[in-house]
């Protein structure tokens, strides 16, 4: 085990990382395809191929997933995977007529940390299938998490850098669960269990955090931030499940965003994708509250992991 969604067995990982412009992007690969679910939760999403995913739709595997950063620009990185699953001859058999690589996207916005003019693109998405691997996964400013910042609500000057981070976990009968999530939330990252702040908007006279939940409650009227933000990421398990039951995994994975951000608000994008990449046998509420608990994890590691760029500082500096 690896700590990282790579546990889950058909899962590969790669990055895109542009340090200078502050972006990136990360793809996850399930070439032998895998049943996919999606819970779009956000207020303010930039996607691609979530209907195809929910229940009712033809066609029934995905066969990777992209998040990026650049905002709805970074959605064109999905091309480049699509570019290298064809290559392979992976994807949808559409009739005999051609092969459609299934690739689902979310962006989150770094628009505002580096150089706003560079973003993902078809070659950046290219190349982050070119690198992806079943091992360790690098975490923090790397991919989708590279220019993600965190805890907006007193304004950019007081944000603190946001980032990439995985988890996974073994439940009974040999399940594994595993997650990736690129971390550019509005609100604070608080530890799971103690409810403390890690990481997140800065009190302006440099006493500490804000507490954007508390701050948000007594300015209601307050625009909150004039910059877009988003949380976004891939749970995967090796559980047998239907498109119904990957999109309900979806949904409950989804709560492990609730336990460590707060607040959300109307700013966020917040998606998660669902993979189901295997056939054990399991329980869908025992999967979906361990997708919960690694999702959950996967946010404290890209906080944890990620440093200070372009002058946003980062909880390893304070």
């Amino acid at each position: 085990m690896h700590g990282a969604i790579t546990d889950v067995p058909g899962v590969r990982v790669g990055h895109y990382t542009d340090l200078k412009a502050a972006t990136g992007c990360t793809v996850v690969l399930c070439e032998q395809g895998a049943i996919g679910g999606v819970e779009v939760r956000g207020a303010a999403p930039e996607t691609r191929n979530t209907d195809l995913l929910r229940p009712m739709h033809l066609v029934q595997r995905a066969h990777a997933v992209l998040l990026a950063g650049g905002s709805a620009f970074g959605l064109d990185a999905a091309g480049g995977v699509v570019r290298y699953l064809e290559e392979k001859g992976i994807g949808f058999d559409a009739w005999g007529v051609a092969t459609v690589p299934i690739v689902s996207a979310a962006i989150l916005f770094d628009l505002d940390i580096g150089d706003p003019h560079v973003r993902p693109d078809a070659e950046a998405g290219y190349r982050a299938c070119l690198v992806a691997g079943e091992g360790a996964v690098a975490e923090g400013n790397v991919g989708a998490g590279t220019g993600a910042t965190i805890g907006k609500l007193a304004g950019p000057k007081y944000a603190m850098k946001g980032g990439l981070g995985t988890a996974s976990q073994e439940i009974a009968q040999g399940i594994i669960l595993g997650a990736v999530v690129a971390v550019g939330c509005v609100g604070d990252v608080v530890h799971p269990q103690s409810g403390k702040i890690l990481a997140g908007a800065r009190n302006p006279d440099n006493s500490g955090f804000l507490d954007s939940l508390e701050a948000i409650k007594q300015r209601p009227a307050h625009t909150t931030s004039p910059f877009a933000n988003t949380t976004i990421g891939v749970v995967a398990t090796n559980a047998r499940l239907t498109k119904d039951e990957a999109n309900q995994f979806a949904q409950l994975a989804c709560n492990g965003y609730a336990t460590v951000i707060r607040p959300t608000t109307v700013f966020d994008g917040d998606t998660l994708f669902a993979l189901s990449a295997g056939d054990k046998k399991g329980n869908l509420s025992a999967v979906g509250a361990a997708g919960a608990e690694v999702v959950a994890q996967a946010i404290v590691r890209a906080i944890e992991r990620a440093e200070s760029l372009h002058g946003i500082p980062a909880r390893v500096d304070i």
